[in-house]
């Protein structure tokens, strides 16, 4: 009886060994990451997350067919659509929503050289704040980055898709008048301006799910350095 509850015992501290072991394993190789690794893994990590996005969204739908980043009309002119196309109108509101994603899909290829030098040129201290940060570490590092110069980019090439439908300009003329009454935001009453400003959102937010992708199955990448600095914080 004393032998078999010894024998019990020593299987009980056994597991607690061994799951201290790998407590113990797991606090190593995420101190021991240097920070040359920590700043490689997430360097590659947004690299690839940045490409993915460009390639997801800078295609036809990659924003009309996506409802977590199809651009919509803003506030009070969603509901005034929803009147117009009551009143038979329908056709052309959509022609302008379609026109909208249109040129934000067309935009987004122009920021992939951006987006990728942002990446290469992050320091070491950007790095350790987007591995520890929260679940939008990503977008704001971007945002912060890149936010001013792709707007830049995106802007001409949104104004020229969007010129070409008969609505753009009744937009802006009732989003102006809109915006005076706090109907809309006056951001959002240049659809020029708004919809370069929705595809940089959309945008940031791919990026941030192909990141927490990446975090999630760092094997699933095939990159040793990934695998390494992910794997440590799993």
């Amino acid at each position: 009886m004393q032998r078999r509850q010894f024998h019990h015992l020593s299987l009980g501290s056994l597991g607690l060994l061994i799951v201290a072991a790998q407590r113990q394993a797991w606090a190593l190789s995420l101190s021991d990451l240097t920070d040359k690794d920590a700043a490689a893994g997430i360097r590659t990590a947004l690299e690839k997350g940045a490409l993915a996005a460009v390639a997801l969204l800078g295609k036809t739908d990659g924003f009309l067919g996506n409802p977590k980043v199809r651009i919509p009309l803003p506030g009070y002119l969603e509901d005034a659509a929803k009147l117009l196309s009551f009143a038979g109108q329908g056709k052309r509101v959509d022609e302008l929503i379609t026109g909208m994603n249109r040129a934000a899909e067309q935009a987004v290829p122009l920021g992939k050289d951006l987006l990728v030098g942002a990446v290469k040129s992050m320091s070491v201290t950007d790095a350790k704040n987007i591995l520890t940060g929260g679940d939008d570490s990503v977008t704001r590092f971007f945002a912060d980055k890149t936010r001013a110069p792709l707007g830049e980019k995106f802007l001409p090439v949104v104004t020229k898709t969007t010129e070409k439908v008969g609505l753009a300009r009744s937009y802006n003329r009732v989003a102006e008048k809109a915006s005076g009454f706090g109907l809309v935001k006056k951001e959002d009453a240049n659809i020029e301006r708004y919809v370069t400003g929705k595809s940089l959102d959309g945008l940031y937010t791919i990026i941030g799910e192909e990141e927490r992708k990446i975090r999630q199955d760092p094997v699933g990448t095939g990159s040793d350095i990934l695998k390494k600095v992910f794997g440590a914080i799993k």
